[in-house]
């Protein structure tokens, strides 16, 4: 967390109906999902520049949209965060202040070793998505489902990403 409490509720509303310490519990886990879909945008858009070798363009071409639809997964993160009464921050330096996780290690690189460390990001992510669904669902129905739809793009794109590392068998090649 940044110094500031940057992320703590100030607001003296939620949502109605909705009492103040699952208001605060739920600004909590959606933050904490904000600031690793601002850090997953910003990671695609690295590999996206970055990837090389066979298959580069698939890759590439792949990325983009990827980027868009969780930009707009983080928007109705932080839209849903003020609702309740809470403050989306998403500057740079609290986003790495608040993160728990290392940062992206590989710089240009083959396409095969972007989509085995995406992969590994990517469980991470809706791991991470899956976990505060399960907080959600005591807390407040409205966040889960939301944080529900989202983890089902987010699981199609770690498909579209295992395609490419995907055997005839069915095995990740890794």
């Amino acid at each position: 967390m940044s110094n500031n409490n940057e992320t703590n509720k100030i607001a003296e509303f939620t949502a109605p109906g909705m009492n103040e310490e699952s208001a605060k519990n739920t600004i909590a886990t959606l933050d904490n999902r904000m600031v690793a879909l601002i850090d997953l945008q910003l990671t695609l858009k690295h590999i996206h520049w970055n990837v090389v070798g066979p298959n580069f363009i698939g890759v590439h071409e792949m990325l983009d949209p990827q980027v868009e639809v969780i930009r707009a997964m983080t928007d109705t993160i932080a839209e849903r965060i003020a609702t309740l009464g809470g403050v989306p921050v998403g500057t740079p330096k609290s986003i790495v202040d608040r993160r728990s996780w290392q940062d992206y290690a590989i710089a240009k690189g083959l396409v095969k070793d972007h989509l085995v460390a995406l992969d590994k990001v990517y469980n991470g992510i809706n791991g991470d998505h899956r976990s505060a669904i399960g907080k959600l669902s005591e807390l407040d129905p409205v966040s889960e489902d939301m944080l529900i739809s989202q983890l089902a793009d987010l699981e199609q794109f770690q498909w579209f990403v295992r395609a490419h590392l995907e055997s005839s068998t069915g095995k990740l090649n890794s």
